[in-house]
């Protein structure tokens, strides 16, 4: 294998190289993926902003209900104490007092309780929907994850073949060639090499002048003339 082809076989594998690395980083699942957390971040902060205004409303409520437990358990005590009291009229007057003034509290607080169940019932259904429609995004996001895994996975392990075919054919290009190479190769990545095509070098897409393409139509096979722009040595 002569030294050109030598070069050239390096940088089709680079290239390859870099078509799986790009490949690898561009899965339409990451994409969509990407779209998916997105749309789950949205709705989490909306949760969140929704449970600061539910916390102390489900506090209240729960007091709410506390208190008319409490008052219909006195209301219900009263009631029997006096249905079975034998008392005088002065101490059945204060009982049925005190019977009265538990009713006024107790409707009270069933009002405010029912008016809490009010303001919570439409925020606790927002909030039933939110969830309802986070569950197959959270479901469709575990697809995607497992997916990609896969897909990266594959493409690791082809990855892992082409580098090593690639180390191979690094072997067969030489010293000074190889040097040029590995040093445009570090620079701009992708390949240390390029073609020129209708003038232009196809590494970094630049059009070379008149001038240039003469010196390099001189010292194309000498292997030593790189592109004015990008420095990648220019192939026949």
């Amino acid at each position: 294998m002569s030294e050109l082809e030598a070069l050239r076989a390096l940088m089709e594998a680079d290239r390859w190289i870099e078509r799986v690395v790009s490949q690898r980083s561009h899965l339409p699942e990451l994409g969509e993926l990407a779209a998916v957390e997105e749309e789950l971040r949205a709705m989490a902060q909306q949760l969140r902003a929704g449970d600061e205004v539910l916390a102390p409303l489900r506090a209240a409520a729960a007091e709410a209900a506390l208190e008319s437990e409490r008052l219909r358990a006195r209301h219900e005590a009263l009631r029997t104490k006096l249905d079975a009291s034998t008392a005088n009229a002065r101490e059945l007057t204060a009982l049925q007092h005190e019977l009265d003034s538990i009713n006024a509290l107790l409707r009270t607080s069933e009002d405010h309780e029912l008016e809490l169940m009010s303001e919570l019932e439409p925020l606790e259904a927002t909030r039933a929907t939110l969830t309802a429609n986070a569950q197959p995004l959270a479901t469709r996001r575990g697809e995607l994850r497992a997916t990609i895994d896969a897909l990266q996975a594959t493409l690791d392990e082809e990855l892992r073949a082409l580098r090593a075919d690639r180390e191979q054919r690094a072997t067969a290009v030489g010293g000074a060639t190889r040097a040029a190479y590995d040093a445009a190769l570090a620079r701009v990545g992708g390949s240390g090499a390029a073609q020129v095509l209708d003038g232009r070098c196809d590494g970094c897409r630049i059009a070379l002048s008149p001038l240039d393409r003469d010196r390099w139509r001189q010292r194309a096979h000498e292997l030593t003339f790189v592109c004015p722009e990008c420095g990648r040595v220019l192939l026949p």
